[in-house]
């Protein structure tokens, strides 16, 4: 498998490669014009599928079997789009495969499982990422501040209208992420790191180029809101599971991926 040019650092910014099977999708407007990261629905979906379904699968289970519980034949088959824009629903894609791998791992992580799949996957919820990032906790952060992001890295892009559900969208699935509290009035909350979510961004940082000790400092770990030996020390963790391969030593840090970059019929 191709891997991204090693890299001794990378930038504050989410790196997203390009032209790689992965994944990613490093440009476009991305389902927040519309959709959130649908939190619900991808684990009611993936819930009642079994961790080796194939993407026909998932596509039987929304359409036939109604497992998101939509009323409608349309409402079922704009759900399925939507999932498969923010999270692909399928395993041939390293970004997806890796999720499905970790999601029954532990509950409390899927929330950040889900915003850092759907952060690689959606170009409009990644562009408000960065007033995330920058708030501090207990701070308010409304839609119309994420709109702002969204027009700074993008000016001109949306009218006004497309432009505000945008902010709305990404304010609510920042809550689902619980990088938000609140209802009309959110503020930056602090999320809790765990070790799938950790091996995750890890994984992101590394397939975007970092390597070693800059695989902490990528925009993908400052999204668990955990200082760096905590990331450390649940990267340990998720080294016991055998999710990712870490060694420390001195000032060196090394970490590979044999389980979530292994080769698949």
């Amino acid at each position: 498998m191709m891997i991204a040019q090693e890299v001794a650092t990378v930038p504050e910014r989410f790196g997203v490669p390009e032209g790689t099977p992965f994944g990613f999708v490093p440009d476009g407007l991305g389902t927040h014009a519309s959709r959130t990261i649908m939190l619900r629905e991808l684990r009611l979906l993936l819930e009642a599928s079994p961790a080796e379904a194939t993407l026909e699968r998932y596509q039987s289970a929304v359409l036939e079997e109604n497992v998101l519980l939509k009323r409608t034949q349309t409402t079922r088959a704009k759900s399925l789009r939507h999932l498969r824009e923010l999270y692909g629903l399928d395993r041939r894609l390293l970004l997806f495969r890796a999720l499905r791998d970790l999601w029954e791992a532990d509950p409390e992580s899927q929330p950040l499982l889900a915003i850092e799949c759907a952060l690689a996957r959606d170009p409009s919820l990644r562009a408000t990422a960065q007033a995330i990032l920058d708030a501090q906790p207990g701070q308010p952060l409304t839609p119309q501040a994420l709109a702002a992001a969204f027009a700074a890295e993008h000016p001109g892009r949306l009218n006004p209208t497309t432009l505000a559900t945008v902010g709305r969208n990404a304010a609510s699935s920042w809550t689902q992420s619980g990088h938000l509290l609140g209802r009309s009035a959110k503020v930056r909350a602090s999320v809790r790191s765990r070790p799938p979510a950790v091996a995750y961004a890890l994984l992101l940082g590394f397939l975007a180029g970092a390597r070693g000790d800059a695989l902490f400092d990528t925009a993908w770990c400052r999204l668990l809101d955990a200082p760096a030996h905590l990331l450390h020390d649940q990267a340990f963790v998720a080294s016991q599971q055998g999710w990712l391969e870490y060694r420390h030593a001195g000032m060196v840090t090394e970490i590979s991926f044999r389980y979530l970059l292994r080769e698949e019929e």
